[in-house]
């Protein structure tokens, strides 16, 4: 089959490259919720040989995933796990640490309060969880390329859209999570790192 393709990815990933590698530069491994294409399992596993990377994601997902690992061949990727974080077993692995990308804004609501649910049980304390994506601020755009981003999500599917970093930082907290810090990317993105208490 022909590999599935993302630009985006290919456009953030050296910034997300330049933030991570110093974050996970102590950890072991790292699960990665809703791989996508596979695209950045395959260019962060290589850059960042110490670490383990479990992929995951819908099981639709999964061929795509497995075409761009195969490829690679890094002893460091493991083959996708099913994960719908609503619905799915959470898989009985060892990480200290969790990595996501552009998800949030994607999954409804119950799903994103799943996600982190699932985050938090999963992680042991100092235990790190990355979620990269646009983010609203009191319930602010932080630019208009974000809202028109936000419109065509809607428009796509209503329960979709960007969401706000206070509902975020209360989920985390309650699944046992603190922010560490609010990391500033470019096209108006962010990455955020909550530490499991």
């Amino acid at each position: 089959m022909q590999k599935p393709y993302s630009e985006s990815c290919n456009q953030n990933r050296d910034h997300i490259l330049q933030v991570i590698s110093h974050l996970l530069a102590n950890n072991r491994a790292v699960l990665e919720i809703g791989s996508g294409t596979g695209q950045h399992a395959v260019y962060f596993a290589e850059k960042l040989p110490h670490l383990l990377w479990y992929t995951s994601d819908c099981i639709e997902y999964h061929s795509g995933i497995n075409s761009w690992l195969e490829e690679a061949g890094l002893d460091n990727t493991r083959a996708p796990v099913e994960l719908n974080v609503s619905t799915s077993s959470w898989p009985d692995i060892e990480v200290d640490a969790v990595f996501s990308a552009n998800t949030a804004h994607i999954m409804h609501w119950n799903d994103v309060e799943a996600m982190f649910e699932g985050v938090g049980k999963l992680l042991d304390s100092n235990a790190k969880f990355l979620l990269y994506g646009p983010f609203n601020y009191g319930q602010r755009y932080t630019s208009d390329s974000n809202a028109s981003f936000d419109d065509w999500l809607k428009d796509r599917d209503p329960e979709s859209g960007i969401r706000n970093f206070e509902d975020l930082n209360r989920l985390a907290e309650s699944a046992g999570m603190q922010l560490v810090r609010d990391y500033e990317m470019p096209v108006n993105n962010r990455i955020l790192y909550w530490k499991k208490i």
